[in-house]
């Protein structure tokens, strides 16, 4: 027994060791994968920055070669808007954002005056359509510079960007998605799950009314009405009361960039 005994710790012994070694060298590959991804992040780094630099003029003025260049930005894990470089962040203290060191202050100025653009939007339409107002149309008014002087050549992508720019502010706006529309709301009021419901109803039918809200959804005369009037209260529906029964639209979905 005394045999068998010492074969068994001997072997477990030998296991021990050999679940050592399997994790010594786990970590090895580990450490050394990291820091070959590492390398290969720098060099990416480092070709985006020439390519930004060669290819300047058109960042600054083709807004859908801008979106792509942005969006190679991302995908390495570079924010053309934050304080960094392709040295690091250490490298980059008190420089200003990787676009302004990289191409001059342009490209950077100008999302911090297409951001100041938007907001100015925001709150001369507020009225209009209670503080929920499309990319598409923020995009296309900007664009055309109604109300706020000269227009500005610019895709979705840089409305939602220079609303990304703001979030440090806490300045209350944020882009949700309605349906199939990315909407920027002004408001810090958040939608609630019914509020959401009858505003995406609204875009795929046009408009809702309490019995189609009833019939469709389920929901009690109660929950439709309530809802109603809150979206009526926060001017994000309109009524119209002229049909047999009271109709509610949605002003962001009316195309109001035409008026």
């Amino acid at each position: 027994m005394s045999s068998r005994r010492g074969v068994g710790l001997s072997a477990f012994q030998n296991r021990t060791n050999l679940s050592s070694q399997y994790a010594s060298h786990g970590a090895s590959l580990r450490s050394n994968h990291a820091s070959s991804l590492q390398n290969q992040l720098s060099v990416f780094q480092s070709l985006l920055h020439n390519f930004a630099l060669q290819h300047g003029d058109t960042i600054k003025s083709d807004p859908t070669f801008r979106a792509e260049f942005a969006r190679m930005c991302n995908a390495i894990g570079v924010d053309p808007l934050a304080g960094s470089n392709v040295k690091g962040k250490s490298g980059s203290k008190g420089k200003g954002s990787w676009w302004a060191q990289t191409l001059g202050g342009d490209v950077n100025d100008f999302y911090f005056e297409l951001a100041v653009r938007v907001v100015e939007l925001c709150r001369a339409t507020r009225g209009e359509n209670g503080g929920l107002i499309g990319v598409e149309e923020c995009r296309e008014r900007v664009g055309k510079g109604k109300g706020i002087g000269g227009g500005m050549d610019i895709s979705d992508d840089d409305v939602l960007r220079a609303v990304k720019s703001l979030d440090p502010l806490g300045s209350g706006f944020s882009v949700v998605v309605l349906g199939s529309r990315q909407m920027i709301r002004s408001i810090p009021k958040e939608l609630n799950t019914d509020q959401s419901t009858v505003l995406e109803a609204i875009q795929v039918l046009g408009h809702v009314t309490c019995s189609m809200l009833e019939d469709n959804l389920g929901w009690s005369n109660a929950r439709s009405e309530t809802v109603i009037q809150d979206l009526l209260a926060d001017s994000l529906v309109w009524m119209d009361a002229q049909a047999s029964e009271t109709e509610y639209w949605s002003p962001a979905s009316m195309g109001l960039n035409d008026f």
